[in-house]
């Protein structure tokens, strides 16, 4: 199966100089069959993992250094297993400077249980392997790395992290979404579109819809979209049609610096989704919605990003102007940037000051006005990802070294 998505990296691990191992054994690297379901090298940060204590990466991986305080760790998000088996966890690492007495250790939990050590050991380099145990399979698995020593002379150093396992059938299949599920986000969705240009609050703006809205009990997640200063939703109509086929309402008018008008918005499709005389009558799915714009209608979506339906957010080529932006965020956030972009600037503000889970790609030969045009595909794998559930996208499409945006500009990501 040829997907467009699938371009993780895999490496091939060995375990070597094992001090202890716990509940699970060294093994040889998985077959060929196996998919890679998770990976990070560290490069564009700790990636999906949340540290305490003295942590920090780099080149080199992330590095572990030791403390008087207390230990430093780092635990991943869950790792969603389901529909995978026969799992394994490889990484290689390089513990320097530990006395007698001291140590690390690397363990798993499974469905946010308890940890099982894979290896605890005071001197070890190089490539680790383990076959977990048949318990682990379709569960949600966390790795753990930690260090239990006093100087920060002493580290740990760990890199190429990597899970593989293999999948019911075709091991290639991701786990099913809300929405029909696509090979390749850079083609139409399929679904034909139904475009009204006199809907909404104000009969002023753009519905951009499924045609057969709600066909095999389908409810259909919610984007509100808001043009850049001067243009109009004419001006992105190809991108709207895009998003649409791909199984999302949109809605989008001429936008704001407030987002006053965002929020009416939603309010008028939920009029529709309870209006039984309304093309839309029960197909929307409320719980399901993303603000988004290019330049102004990125701004009015800061404006209005602490809205509690919202369950993302979407900004391009639009940074604050002031660098607080951000402070209304609730919700992981999508920056697209170009490298020719004059507000390029501040988004790189609004990344430093940004508290929540955020992916930022500064686009390659990418002005301010192609922006949107150039990250079309990433918006796609990005809401089908946030509002369609498609929880693989994650780790192949954004939260990792090689993933399938990250050829086409320098990526950022944190929070995660």
């Amino acid at each position: 199966m040829n997907r467009f998505s699938r371009r993780l990296r895999v490496w091939g691990a060995v375990a070597v100089g094992l001090t202890s191992v716990g509940a699970v054994g060294a093994t040889a690297p998985p077959a060929s069959a196996a998919t890679a379901v998770y990976s990070e090298d560290f490069s564009g940060g700790l990636g999906t993992f949340t540290a305490s204590g003295s942590v920090r990466a780099g080149a080199y991986g992330a590095r572990l250094s030791g403390s008087l305080v207390s230990g430093p760790s780092m635990t991943s998000a869950p790792i969603d297993l389901t529909g995978y088996g026969d799992v394994t966890v490889s990484y290689t690492r390089a513990a320097s400077g530990l006395d007698l007495g001291e140590s690390f250790t690397v363990a798993y939990s499974v469905d946010g249980g308890s940890f099982t050590a894979l290896e605890s050991a005071r001197t070890a380099t190089g490539a680790a392997s383990f076959r977990l145990p048949a318990s682990v399979d379709g569960r949600g698995l966390r790795l753990r790395f930690s260090l239990d020593a006093d100087s920060i002379l002493e580290t740990l150093t760990v890199d190429d992290v990597l899970v593989e396992a293999t999948g019911d059938g075709d091991p290639t299949d991701p786990p099913p979404g809300s929405l029909p599920p696509v090979d390749d986000v850079t083609e139409p969705g399929p679904y034909a579109v139904t475009v009204d240009r006199s809907a909404g609050p104000g009969d002023d703006g753009w519905l951009v819809y499924p045609t057969n809205a709600g066909r095999n009990g389908v409810d259909h997640p919610i984007l509100v979209w808001g043009p850049g200063a001067g243009s109009a939703p004419a001006d992105y109509e190809d991108m709207l049609r895009q998003w649409a086929s791909h199984g999302f309402v949109v809605y989008s008018e001429v936008s704001s610096s407030s987002g006053d008008y965002m929020i009416d918005a939603l309010d008028w499709l939920e009029e529709q989704n309870a209006d039984s005389s309304s093309l839309l009558y029960q197909d929307l799915d409320t719980s399901e919605v993303a603000f988004g714009g290019h330049s102004r209608g990125s701004i009015g979506t800061f404006d209005v990003a602490d809205e509690p339906r919202l369950e993302t957010t979407i900004h391009v080529a639009g940074g604050s102007f002031d660098g607080n932006g951000p402070d209304s965020l609730r919700n992981p956030a999508l920056y697209i940037g170009g490298d020719e972009d004059f507000a390029t600037a501040n988004m790189e503000r609004d990344y430093t000051n940004t508290g929540v889970p955020v992916w930022f790609n500064v686009l390659d030969g990418t002005d301010h006005i192609y922006a949107t045009r150039n990250g079309r595909h990433i918006i796609t794998a990005w809401l089908r990802w946030h509002l369609a559930d498609e929880e693989f996208r994650r780790t192949e499409d954004f939260l990792s070294s090689a993933c399938t945006f990250c050829g086409l500009g320098e990526v950022r990501y944190k929070n995660w």
